[in-house]
């Protein structure tokens, strides 16, 4: 490899199995693959475990390009990486470093783990190439540091899916305007669609914000509550909702509590909305309005034949167990969540117990896991994945193409509870599909903002 200005790129193997084709993201640049970070792949491609495929997917990517009729010390020295469609810019190379075959002795970290192995490659690379640039791209956190301490210069995460720097710059589904949000208007042109009133607003008058599709609109002053459903050059369509109306809306038995869940109940009511995102902290009603409207959507209107309901947690990844029960009763325990909601839904019941086994039974509730989701077709269901915060954003795509033809999917997370060991608030999965598709037409995000669980949930999520 000579020596330019594009940099080398050391890959951890949490970088594979996060992104299979991420050796196709350094553009110009090249990239290296340590010899462990294979050995690390063979042994988890053969487990019983969702991020296996993950494995075998990246190890196919690397077959295509290192297979065939190249010699060993073409491998080693770097093979060009073969055109792919959607990677047109990969223009770099990809080798395999025989890290099994060098003494790494003076500055170096004990080898006695595939972690420093790699770190050590990465070191022994940053000295054989010196001055070009060597970065060490890995998603642990404490490997970085690591790197960081044994004298690695450039140490990066996996960023390439990352589309905001700054958790605060996440879109929240709604922009509020300040005092009263028909003083800011000029001129506003009003049609009458059935049941439906549409305001044609122009874009000037609100100022240098950029307004996506179905962002709800509110202010603080007036009555005002809408959505955009329409946008042009130079002017928005907004839908008018009101205040009063989102508020008064019920589902299940189940009223918003505030404008942000009269919001999102809205979005989970209607019919034309295919993707609802629900984000927000702890207690703040995600999870509850979308079972009332997934009770609501398949029991009262008809409109679904089913509700599906499924979750991620790494138990549920790796395997749910060989334990006598079914699917759903071995899935009960990591989705307590819903069956307590269903419990405050039906507290007031005669017999709560018996409307839970009615309900369950009426509103064809399935409990699934995630694991088994892949492959699927789901029709005319309502899709609730709850905690999607842990998933990745290849991941959360491998579930919303699962969704058929008239199949609803909400979305619910909260970013500030990530499980996942090489996930933060910006590299989630819920993150990614927030951002992108913000202007899919078919969606809705909205971030519940306060907490309306209890006034001790409140506190503990304003305090500690």
């Amino acid at each position: 490899m000579e020596q330019d200005d594009r940099k080398l790129f050391v890959l951890d193997t949490n970088v594979l199995l996060h992104e299979p084709l991420a050796i196709y993201s350094f553009k110009e640049h090249d990239v290296v693959v340590p010899m462990t970070v294979l050995e690390e792949l063979d042994q988890i491609k053969d487990r019983k475990r969702d991020v296996s495929r993950d494995a075998r997917v990246a190890i196919r990517a690397l077959e295509d390009t290192l297979g065939g009729d190249i010699t060993p010390e073409q491998i080693i020295n770097g093979v060009l990486l073969p055109t792919r469609e959607g990677h047109s810019d990969a223009t770099g190379t990809l080798a395999i470093f025989p890290d099994h075959q060098i003494e790494f002795t003076i500055g170096a970290l004990p080898g006695d783990n595939n972690d420093n192995r790699i770190i050590n490659t990465a070191l022994y690379l940053q000295k054989l190439h010196h001055p070009r640039p060597v970065v060490l791209v890995t998603k642990d956190i404490n490997m970085r540091l690591k790197a960081k301490g044994a004298g690695m210069l450039m140490v990066e995460d996996y960023r390439t899916d990352q589309l905001i720097d700054d958790i605060r710059f996440l879109s929240k589904g709604f922009h509020e305007f300040e005092g009263n949000f028909w003083e800011h208007l000029e001129r506003v042109a009003t049609e009458r669609h059935g049941r439906q009133t549409i305001h044609d607003v122009p874009l000037k008058d609100l100022g240098d914000d950029i307004f996506y599709m179905n962002q709800y609109l509110l202010d603080a002053e007036s009555n005002f509550c809408g959505r955009v459903v329409g946008r042009s050059n130079d002017s928005l369509s907004v839908l008018d909702l009101g205040r009063d109306r989102l508020l008064n809306m019920e589902a299940w038995g189940v009223r918003p509590k505030n404008i942000y869940q009269g919001m999102a109940l809205q979005a989970l009511m209607d019919p034309d909305i295919d993707l609802v995102i629900l984000t927000g902290p702890a207690g703040c009603g995600k999870t509850l309005l979308a079972m009332a409207a997934a009770l609501e959507l398949v029991i009262e209107r008809n409109q679904y034949d089913k509700v599906i309901v499924t979750r991620n947690t790494p138990e549920i990844a790796e395997s749910i167990g060989f334990l006598p029960g079914t699917e759903e009763e071995k899935m009960a325990p990591w989705l307590a969540a819903i069956t307590d909601t269903l419990e405050v839904l039906h507290k007031h019941d005669v017999n709560p117990a018996g409307s839970l086994n009615y309900i369950m039974d009426k509103a064809n509730i399935q409990f699934k896991s995630i694991n088994f989701m892949r492959g699927r077709s789901i029709q005319n269901a309502v899709v609730l994945l709850d905690e999607c915060q842990n998933l990745t954003a290849s991941q959360i795509k491998t579930m919303i193409t699962r969704m058929g033809e008239g199949t609803k999917l909400i979305c619910c997370g909260n970013l500030a509870q990530i499980d996942s060991n090489y996930l933060t608030a910006v590299t989630s999965g819920l993150t990614y599909i927030v951002e992108r598709f913000k202007q899919f037409e078919g969606s809705a995000n909205i971030y519940l903002n306060g907490v309306v669980r209890s006034r001790l949930a409140e506190f503990a999520e304003e305090q500690l």
